[in-house]
């Protein structure tokens, strides 16, 4: 396919959408985002990477739609060991995407996304052997692997994607694949009542659920993941130092990528860069290519202030997101089952899957905010932006938890519409936060993107791991979540100091 190329983003025109995109000639990455054009590369790493995190969220998170009745009453689960399962599940991915962010600098995205697709269906498809808590903690701990497919998709559209609309495809692909967080309570609770609908005992039912959904459609985006995606705008992975970027960034003093494990070729960098001279410095971000991690490059990391600033603030978003969506269900069930007339498990999970649909338009507009300040204001105003978000998500939570303390009696209970008034505020943030965070990303360490979106995505894990405790222990209704907002309020309050490169 015939790509345009131009030294500078061009401006927005509809027909970006769907036209073959334009290309920078000095690091081959797109100015534009064909989201219609699948004959195009760039279009279809684009689709790869959010359908990919899309069906690993949907099989990740098939778990806490049932919980609150089916697997919970069938398995004779106590409250703690359901908070149990959703911690272990966390924990699982915590773990994972430190790993694959390393994984991913070596070896490319569109590798790393299929193989953990293929061995996140071997548990998914076993899942309905669960028969006690204990059997449902390993199995929700291998699934939980599924997860890690957030580090590929980050790393993916960051390796396609210019500086000018990298925050809008992160953000966009981040955002869709997020929506199995409401997918999967309609997709799963509807999917188990029309089996029990069909005569299935609720034994079968869940189970049934599991074999029907998760593991078939794992195996099958790793498959097209494989034979229609492109690991680099060059090529193959172990060609994606054959850019210009890379000859630049060595004239600028960059100590070039370690070699043992592959031959830079240097008449290919020759012959695609005689026509850019570059009469300024330009930024880092430019002309910065994924590199294997090193001992070196990762005391580097992890000794720069500006490594720990979007892991921060994503362990509060992100982790947010992740306690509300494995929490709500079982909160909501939990107020409202003897107060609401015909207020099942159900109902609690169609009410908890609008917060994971907002995702359709909150995580891309934090993104594309994101770029539209970066415009003006550099990686400062993307910075600002991303800890405002949180600072809002947090207040949010504050007030929601402390009104749910104060309204909820043996009696009666808070107001429903004003409870998800309130907690869509705290998610509409939480998630237009996220998005800003990962246009962040790129900024940051930017030759080792794989391990800074890692290390990122695993401090969001974190937070979730942290908050689903806050659950675990703190029983009284409301009191966890406005625990959960003043820990996120003094963390991005505290990252506020921490400077950002220019661009």
């Amino acid at each position: 396919m015939i790509h345009e190329t131009a030294r500078e983003a061009p401006p927005f025109q509809w027909s970006h959408l769907w036209r073959p995109a334009i290309i920078n000639p000095i690091n081959l990455k797109s100015y534009t985002i064909p989201i219609f054009n699948l004959m195009d590369p760039y279009g279809r790493a684009f689709h790869l990477s959010w359908l990919g995190f899309f069906v690993a969220f949907l099989s990740w998170f098939a778990f806490p739609p049932l919980i609150p009745d089916a697997i919970k009453s069938d398995l004779h689960l106590s409250a703690a060991q359901v908070a149990n399962s959703n911690i272990v599940a966390l924990v699982a991915t915590l773990a994972v995407r430190l790993f694959v962010g390393p994984l991913v600098d070596q070896y490319g995205p569109r590798k790393v996304m299929a193989a953990i697709l293929i061995l996140g269906a071997i548990p998914s498809g076993l899942a309905g052997t669960a028969h006690n808590a204990s059997s449902l903690y390993v199995l929700r701990f291998f699934i939980g692997l599924l997860g890690a497919t957030f580090v590929p998709c980050q790393a993916w559209t960051s390796s396609f994607f210019d500086k000018n609309c990298v925050g809008t495809a992160n953000a966009l692909v981040g955002g869709w694949g997020m929506c199995p967080g409401g997918a999967t309570f309609a997709i799963m609770t509807s999917l188990y009542q029309s089996l029990r609908a069909r005569g299935l005992s609720q034994h079968i039912a869940w189970r049934a659920s599991f074999a029907i959904v998760p593991a078939p459609v794992l195996i099958f985006v790793a498959v097209l993941t494989l034979i229609y995606g492109t690991d680099h705008p060059a090529g193959k992975w172990t060609e994606r130092h054959n850019v210009p970027a890379t000859e630049i960034a060595v004239e600028q003093g960059h100590d070039d990528h370690d070699g043992s494990d592959e031959k830079l070729d240097e008449k290919g960098v020759r012959d695609t860069s005689v026509t850019v001279h570059p009469v300024q410095k330009i930024a880092s971000i430019d002309v910065a290519v994924n590199e294997r991690l090193t001992i070196k490059a990762a005391l580097k990391i992890l000794a720069s202030p500006v490594t720990w600033l979007p892991a921060l603030a994503y362990l509060t978003t992100f982790g947010v997101e992740l306690a509300i969506d494995s929490q709500m269900s079982n909160v909501l069930f939990g107020l409202y089952s003897k107060n609401i007339p015909g207020f099942s498990q159900t109902t609690a999970g169609y009410y908890t899957s609008i917060f994971g649909f907002l995702n359709l338009v909150t995580r891309p507009l934090g993104g594309y905010v994101g770029d539209l300040l970066y415009r003006s204001f550099g990686t400062r105003g993307k910075k600002v932006w991303t800890l405002l978000c949180g600072l809002i998500m947090g207040a949010a939570l504050i007030a929601g938890g402390l009104y749910i303390e104060d309204h909820h009696t043996p009696t009666k209970s808070p107001s429903l519409a004003t409870i998800m008034g309130v907690f869509s505020l705290a998610v509409i943030f939480s998630e237009l936060g996220n998005g800003a965070n990962f246009a962040l990303v790129p900024h940051c360490n930017v030759y080792n993107n794989g391990v800074m979106s890692g290390l990122a995505g695993s401090f969001g894990t974190l937070g979730g791991v942290i908050f689903t405790l806050v659950f675990r222990f703190q029983t009284v209704a409301g009191k966890g979540f406005w625990i959960m907002g003043i820990i996120s309020v003094v963390i991005n309050v505290l990252l506020l100091p921490i400077p950002v490169p220019a661009y």
